[in-house]
């Protein structure tokens, strides 16, 4: 999906095995979607990715070549499971440097450590040369600051790269749109409606979704079936787009629903 200026598409990557293989829980996919709701934005689509470099390379191909707004969370760590920072290079076919900013984030956050008795001050280190790998990203990139301990993220092409920790990744999603998209915020005026329907199989109703999606141009229509608590299934319809259309596009709706012998309300 091509990103437009008044309408970019906004994806988000989560990196990491452990999402795959169930040891950890995502977290990252419902925080991004309340923080865009807040200002105005939606999400467009999300990718599950291994830590396979190769993978990882081939989803950022395709979302630098779509011009998507990307935030990315995981594996740009100094691990050896942590592959992002070198597929991001691989992807943007850029070098991988030492960015100066990361270094002196790094080296003031290492003494800050030192001070409290966890480890030392002295850079030239071999943990510490291990930490400063945390600051080698691609060629060209910016920083994206990091408030929890200074160790930075990195942006390039619209795409933001942050840690898999939530409490570093969710202060750094709220920096980059408020710095980076603040001219996106609330520049489309959206709505979502929804109602449950009883006694009204799917079938029954998709003609009228049909028809919906056809007389209100830009509206989407929806409908999630739903045993509920087993003596009552329903179908939550709903609608989103544009506040006026997707008004009348509900009212239109409510009504098709009961012309096609279904209810508004649980059945006694």
């Amino acid at each position: 999906m091509s990103s437009t200026v008044s309408n970019r598409a906004i994806r988000l990557i989560i990196i990491g095995d452990e999402i795959l293989s169930g040891r950890r829980q995502d977290k990252h996919f419902g925080k991004l979607v309340e923080l865009l709701a807040q200002r105005g934005l939606h999400l467009s689509g999300a990718d599950i990715v291994s830590d396979d470099q190769a993978a990882i390379v081939r989803v950022l191909e395709r979302t630098l070549g779509d011009g998507d707004i990307v935030f990315s969370c995981g594996g740009i760590g100094a691990t050896p499971d942590d592959r992002t920072r070198q597929a991001a290079a691989q992807a943007l076919g850029v070098k991988l440097v030492l960015h100066p900013q990361a270094a002196q984030l790094i080296t003031e956050r290492t003494a800050e450590m030192a001070e409290r008795s966890q480890g030392n001050a002295d850079m030239s280190a071999p943990e510490n040369q291990q930490r400063l790998q945390m600051g080698m990203f691609p060629e060209g990139c910016d920083i994206v600051p990091n408030p929890y301990n200074k160790i930075p993220g990195f942006y390039v092409r619209d795409h933001t790269f942050m840690p898999g920790f939530p409490v570093m990744a969710w202060p750094m999603m709220e920096w980059t749109l408020d710095n980076r998209y603040r001219d996106l915020h609330h520049r489309r005026a959206w709505a979502e409606h929804s109602f449950l329907a009883f006694k009204l199989p799917e079938s029954r109703i998709t003609p009228a979704l049909e028809t919906l999606e056809t007389r209100w141009p830009g509206i989407k229509a929806f409908s999630l079936p739903s045993v509920g608590d087993g003596r009552h299934p329903h179908i939550e319809l709903g609608v989103k787009g544009e506040p006026a259309a997707a008004a009348q596009a509900l009212a239109f709706l409510r009504d098709a629903v009961q012309q096609a012998g279904g209810r508004l309300t649980p059945p006694d």
